[in-house]
């Protein structure tokens, strides 16, 4: 799969994934540091991209938008740390089939996760 990591997201994720066999651009690198949510929502779906974020607003609002795109993890912990928020992401990344991303948004959170709209 194809991640696109949002500007709050630790770098050190791209290369977990890359590890796993995924591949991972980081806004930052791309030009699109500061880029508005809708942007950012606009070039995960061109390039077929699951966002990841640390910004809750995508689990609230993301769905209401944008019917069809490739889905949305958002990682929302107490203390978020590097390690933590990596270790969330492997997390979903071994438990959820990959054909339940698309038009899915997740949320991670400290010992619980919800997702939108439910896997049956």
């Amino acid at each position: 799969m194809r991640f696109l990591l949002d500007e709050n997201f630790p770098r050190s994720v791209a290369a977990v994934l890359s590890e796993k066999g995924h591949e991972a651009v980081d806004l930052r690198s791309i030009g699109l540091l500061g880029a508005s949510d809708a942007v950012v929502a606009e070039k995960a779906i061109e390039t077929g991209a699951v966002i990841l974020t640390t910004d809750r607003d995508f689990f609230h609002t993301f769905p209401n938008i944008y019917a069809e795109h490739w889905g949305v993890v958002v990682i929302a912990l107490r203390q978020p740390s590097r390690g933590r928020i990596t270790q969330r992401l492997e997390w979903v990344l071994d438990n959820v089939r990959e054909e339940h991303w698309k038009n899915r948004v997740f949320q991670l959170r400290d010992t619980t996760w919800l997702t939108r709209p439910p896997i049956s």
